[in-house]
């Protein structure tokens, strides 16, 4: 199972749509997929509909169980999507207490990862959305992820999330002594605003080939398709969004 982490300490750059745009492509390829939410705020659960405080397991009780969670429970706890091969482990409002009740117990860094080694044999690609912020559920989803994926909304501000976001990886490597594999996703184009085109220039010369040469754009079907409770590539096939989706995940797959 390859292991993805769609990370930024930025909110608003466009982290979920990249998660059910990228799963909903692979799942209609064939490929078994679980998208997995690790932000308190839980949009990529409520994108598909669940409703977090209807939920009686999420992924709160693999941090709470830790290693006694068997490989079962865990995929008893997990909510399928609207297409075939597309599954979900939800999040609920009681993962924002991590940090304080459980961040100061040795090993819970790894807490994610090796619950998705007990079920990696029943799926193709995990993706994990993550929260915008630095605690134990991000430490969590990148000490799991194989690569990094860091959609950046191209535009000024955004680039300063960025930088914050390359320093925690620098510290994770350092500290975990792992080389993190990364890509840069310039998201939110508009090709018509001198703003995004200088922040994909600046993209690019600051960070040279970790950025994906492509871009995804501005488009409202991405918006229609939430409030549809469909993927992307459910909703609007022939969208310019999902085209440059599908031309994303065809340049991660020779990567990998």
């Amino acid at each position: 199972m390859k292991i993805w982490t769609v990370a930024n300490q930025k909110g608003g750059v466009g982290k979920t749509t990249t998660t059910v745009s990228l799963g909903g492509i692979l799942a209609l390829q064939g490929k078994r997929v679980l998208l997995i939410d690790t932000d308190p705020h839980a949009s990529l659960t409520y994108y598909f509909g669940i409703d977090s405080e209807q939920l009686e397991v999420s992924v709160y009780d693999i941090f709470a169980r830790g290693t006694q969670m068997a490989s079962e429970e865990i995929l008893q706890s997990l909510c399928p999507s609207t297409i075939e091969n597309l599954d979900i482990l939800p999040a609920t409002m009681a993962i924002a207490t991590l940090d304080r009740s459980m961040g100061h117990k040795s090993g819970m860094g790894l807490v994610l990862k090796k619950a998705l080694a007990k079920i990696s044999e029943h799926y193709d690609y995990a993706i994990l959305d993550c929260p915008p912020v630095l605690g134990v559920l991000m430490v969590n989803a990148l000490a799991a992820s194989e690569r990094i994926l860091v959609p950046v909304q191209t535009e000024f501000l955004a680039l300063k999330g960025l930088d914050r976001m390359m320093r925690t990886m620098e510290l994770m490597q350092t500290s975990q002594s792992k080389a993190y594999q990364y890509t840069i996703i310039p998201t939110m184009y508009d090709k018509r605003t001198k703003a995004s085109l200088e922040a994909y220039k600046s993209l690019l010369d600051t960070y040279g080939d970790k950025v994906w040469p492509g871009v995804i754009p501005v488009d409202t079907k991405f918006r229609d398709a939430s409030l549809s409770q469909k993927v992307p590539v459910e909703y609007c096939p022939k969208s310019r969004g999902v085209y440059a989706y599908k031309a994303l995940l065809d340049y991660l797959m020779q990567l990998d």
